[in-house]
């Protein structure tokens, strides 16, 4: 929403609560409430068009039936995080089995194949097929001809291989770096930043490699948080997980732990009592997880969040924001409503990044900008995450807003609130 400032006018706070015509206090409550009531009328009345997974749970019980039937599998084995990995569907023939594929598809996703991995476990297909063809998870899992026709953008936009003092791993900022463990994912996202480290098969990084990045961590004392991540982090070991946290739980300078994860969203099934009991071992642990659209929020995801969120674990939301999945302001309010019941704070949007391949899935930062202008304000600041443009070449997270603040000279300035009302402030 591209802010006008013919549309602004300034308003004198002293003035605000005088009304010429007389009005008692109360009316003047109840006539701005039932004014507030209006500026969401549009949202109330879209909303339930907006569906999550908890809305299809009857379509999601049939896909999972499907695929159970045609993977010859029973109800333990779609419980058992390990059967989804190896079960995970990564040709366009044991895709047709569950989505209609015109030939031109088959013939498409084929060709994708050749030099682009992917792959997605039966749980997030069973979502695939709940959703309309081509839409937002689909979107998210399943290749486009585009990958390979789009010339435009880097295989390594962040400069992550200009930006590794040390075997596996990434530092950009002064206290903290990143662990990069595995290329192991549930699902190989189409808008993957690392796409170019999935390579032909599934590879954890070595011991010597975790030994190495560990020791850098203890050599470092400035370093006070670590992240790790992948691919998928939480798809290493439960005992190399253990040894991992356990590792970096007894350096004195490591306040805290990360770990960046998409199994609560692609294979829920992951988040086992087991490793739940893990992680509450080596507090504080901080889990930042991607959910990108409403029908990623399923009664399964929630009892995987529950489960974390009772191990003690903090989680977060990063979403990134992609043309045709999220980027409406209606969606993603919907998304971050739908995440806090999880008890998933939405903690950033991101800008894609522009990685090769990928255009297709590239959203305006006018969309991100009207995004926000359409949450703050108009829904708790719980809901409210900040949007992030990752600047090129790892120079980092930089922070996008609408401009609230239009002027400022000494003590005075100028403020925008989230109405579009402009009004004087002065600090004593």
């Amino acid at each position: 929403m591209a802010i006008k400032r013919d549309d602004l006018t300034i308003q004198h706070p002293e003035h605000l609560h005088e009304q010429s015509d007389g009005s008692t206090r109360k009316q003047c409550a109840l006539e701005r409430a039932a004014e507030l009531r209006e500026k969401i009328k549009e949202y109330l009345a879209e909303k339930d068009q907006i569906q999550t997974g908890f809305d299809l749970v009857n379509e999601y019980a049939a896909a999972r039936s499907k695929i159970l039937d045609v993977l010859g599998a029973s109800d333990e084995d779609w419980s058992n995080w390990k059967w989804q990995l190896r079960n995970r569907i990564d040709n366009e023939e044991m895709l047709s089995h569950f989505v209609e594929l015109t030939d031109k598809e088959r013939e498409e996703i084929s060709e994708v194949s050749q030099s682009l991995r992917w792959a997605l476990s039966p749980y997030y297909m069973a979502l695939v097929m709940c959703d309309k063809p081509h839409g937002s998870v689909w979107m998210q899992s399943i290749p486009s001809k585009l990958e390979v026709t789009d010339t435009h953008g880097s295989e390594d936009p962040m400069a992550e291989s200009w930006t590794s003092p040390a075997p596996g791993v990434t530092r950009r900022y002064p206290d903290r770096m990143i662990i990069n463990v595995t290329n192991r994912c549930a699902m190989f996202c189409r808008h993957c930043q690392r796409r170019r480290n999935i390579g032909a098969k599934d590879a954890d990084k070595s011991r010597a490699v975790l030994e190495a990045a560990v020791q850098y961590v203890r050599d470092n004392e400035e370093i006070r948080d670590v992240l790790i991540t992948g691919g998928d982090a939480l798809l290493l070991s439960d005992k190399t997980l253990d040894w991992l946290l356990g590792e970096l739980d007894s350096i004195p300078h490591v306040e805290i732990k990360r770990i960046g994860t998409r199994t609560p969203v692609t294979l829920p099934q992951r988040i086992t009592p087991e490793l739940c009991a893990i992680l509450e071992k080596y507090p504080p642990i901080y889990i930042n997880t991607q959910f990108n659209s409403p029908l990623e929020i399923t009664p399964e995801a929630k009892e995987a969040c529950d489960r974390l969120v009772k191990a003690g674990v903090v989680l977060g939301n990063q979403a990134v924001l992609l043309r045709g999945i999220n980027n409406h302001p209606n969606v993603m309010k919907k998304l971050n409503q739908g995440l806090l019941r999880l008890r998933v704070r939405p903690y950033y949007i991101f800008q894609a990044k522009n990685v090769k391949g990928t255009t297709h899935l590239i959203a305006s930062i006018d969309d991100g900008l009207e995004i926000m202008e359409y949450l703050r304000g108009y829904t708790s600041g719980l809901a409210v995450p900040t949007y992030i443009i990752n600047a090129p070449y790892g120079n980092g997270k930089t922070p996008i807003a609408p401009n609230y603040l239009l002027d400022k000279k000494d003590n005075h300035i100028l403020i925008r609130t989230w109405e579009n009302k402009v009004i004087p402030y002065e600090t004593p």
